[in-house]
């Protein structure tokens, strides 16, 4: 309800006198370096699914940027602040939902939390309904401190961990700590962000063959997921533990809550797996 009455108010705050708000919604990946992010990283199926929920679903938007970099880097934050301000001033969004996975929660919240950084910012800001992050990397990952060190994962992770990239690095527990502490809004005892920040976490993983929960979004992933789960808590999504999805901003949703009591790996919190995509659509 809360987020309802704080949407409906933004959204009169937004529109122009004697107009209607212009929704529309972006999708920001994770880490990686995308150039299909569509295809390759949500697929057709849930970014067609959620749109739907928009008044002309022709109003979104799914960005490609080098997420290997640090979240502040021009091919980063530099490139993501370019794709949604281009997005917003060309369609005349005044109203925009930000749907991130991941580690492009960092990214979108280095842009929340530093509006004079880049001159791009601040229309990005003013027009920001909210952020709904998917499994969001807000306090890091020991995987990554894993990763940095050299212990090798099993090859189907390797769009999940992108091995020693520099967007790795940064989502070391310890940096992302002092990141959090120095750079960033949101997490406790720092400054609120600008636009809400709501947190949907994964909080297990199911990969027994006779679930049938281990095959949305595909059986290897989770069985890999369930792997990984071994340098994590027992709340984790076998890529973050829940208190690294929960750091930043404010809940929403841990997935049971939602989804009839299943589980919502890290892969399956960026596909169309037990009506998330209905969730968002909803949302919009």
């Amino acid at each position: 309800m809360l987020r309802i009455i704080r949407a409906a108010l933004l959204v009169l705050a937004l529109a122009p006198a004697g107009a209607f708000a212009n929704t529309g919604v972006a999708f920001v990946h994770g880490t990686g370096k995308q150039t299909n992010a569509l295809a390759d990283y949500w697929t057709s199926a849930f970014v067609n699914s959620v749109r739907q929920g928009l008044p002309n679903t022709a109003n979104f938007v799914v960005v490609n940027c080098d997420f290997t970099q640090y979240m502040w880097d021009s091919r980063a934050a530099g490139c993501l602040a370019g794709q949604l301000h281009s997005f917003v001033t060309t369609r005349n969004i005044t109203d925009l939902v930000i749907i991130t996975h991941s580690n492009g929660g960092n990214v979108m919240r280095w842009i929340l939390s530093n509006p004079t950084y880049d001159s791009r910012y601040p229309t990005i800001i003013q027009r920001t309904r909210w952020v709904n992050a998917l499994a969001a990397s807000s306090a890091g990952t020991p995987l990554a401190d894993a990763v940095i060190s050299g212990n090798v994962f099993e090859a189907a992770l390797g769009w999940l961990l992108g091995y020693q990239s520099d967007a790795v690095r940064q989502q070391q527990v310890s940096w992302m700590a002092y990141y959090n502490a120095n750079n960033l809004l949101g997490t406790s005892g720092r400054p609120t962000l600008p636009r809400g920040f709501w947190n949907v976490v994964g909080t297990d993983v199911s990969s027994a063959p006779w679930s049938t929960q281990a095959y949305c979004a595909g059986y290897t992933q989770s069985v890999g997921l369930e792997f990984t789960q071994n340098w994590l808590a027992s709340c984790s999504d076998g890529f973050l533990n829940c208190t690294s999805q929960r750091a930043a901003g404010t809940l929403w949703f841990n997935d049971v809550n939602r989804t009839g009591g299943r589980f919502l790996n890290h892969n399956q919190s960026r596909r169309d797996c037990f009506g998330l995509d209905v969730i968002l659509r909803n949302d919009l």
